[in-house]
């Protein structure tokens, strides 16, 4: 099973995090029986320093480099996947896509209507690729933009809808498509270090959303271990000041 993660920045995280993909890697890693691979063409974090994707400061150094694969980019969506995507699976020979995309399109560069259009060619072109992938797709969890933003929250909410009608309609038994549910609890006060980007408690519950997902229909894996709280081995990040929206 070769699974490849797929996100903005979120999903690439930014120097110094850990990254959901981690979390994601120890719930894997604490199944001996499960035989899997992390697959993409990418693997560091966005500097910040250099506005490039070029660390590879993990918060845990231990975490594997085989492990950190990803196709995520800080400031890239939908938009910019679906035109990738196709090479990214044929490469990786990707057997599950674990999908965080949205936020950023719906604001700068798509409205809802028009992300929901790409999503849909990104699993197009995904399935050219590999006629069996299969794929877990994550609603869009507004940002601290939407508490003040009413049109931009209508859009987030009317994108939603958007992506499970296209994964209602789009699924089919060769290539399954999944929603998974919104992060159980998540706070963006509480979980994200900007009110965008997950800190350690946010990384664990988006990791947890993909791995329910898999477990639940697919029995893959198990369940998600509860979010701890905040420990010595897990740091809660210092705020930083405001960075991009995504």
């Amino acid at each position: 099973m070769r699974f490849l993660p797929v996100g903005d920045s979120m999903t690439i995280g930014r120097a110094g995090d850990f990254t959901w993909r981690y979390r994601l890697w120890q719930h894997l890693e604490s199944f001996p029986g499960l035989r899997y691979e992390i697959v993409g063409p990418r693997s560091t974090l966005y500097d910040a320093e250099t506005g490039a994707p070029g660390s590879t400061a993990y918060a845990d150094p231990a975490f594997p480099s085989a492990a950190r694969r990803h196709l995520a980019g800080w400031g890239e969506g939908w938009l910019h996947m679906a035109p990738v995507i196709a090479d990214a699976v044929r490469r990786g020979r990707a057997d599950v896509l674990l999908v965080s995309l949205g936020l950023i399109d719906l604001g700068f560069y798509t409205d809802s209507e028009q992300t929901a259009a790409n999503a849909r060619a990104f699993i197009a072109n995904a399935r050219a690729a590999n006629a069996h992938v299969r794929m877990v797709l994550l609603p869009v969890i507004p940002n601290i933009r939407a508490a003040s933003d009413a049109p931009f929250a209508a859009e987030c909410a009317r994108f939603n809808e958007l992506l499970a009608k296209a994964v209602a309609d789009l699924d089919e038994p060769s290539s399954p498509l999944l929603l998974a549910s919104h992060p159980a609890g998540y706070d963006i006060h509480t979980d994200t270090y900007d009110g965008t980007h997950p800190g350690p408690s946010g990384e664990h519950r988006l990791a947890g959303a993909f791995a329910d997902a898999m477990h639940q229909a697919w029995e893959l894996g198990g369940p998600y271990a509860a979010v701890p709280s905040t420990s010595p081995s897990q740091p809660a990040r210092r705020p930083r000041p405001q960075p991009l929206p995504v």
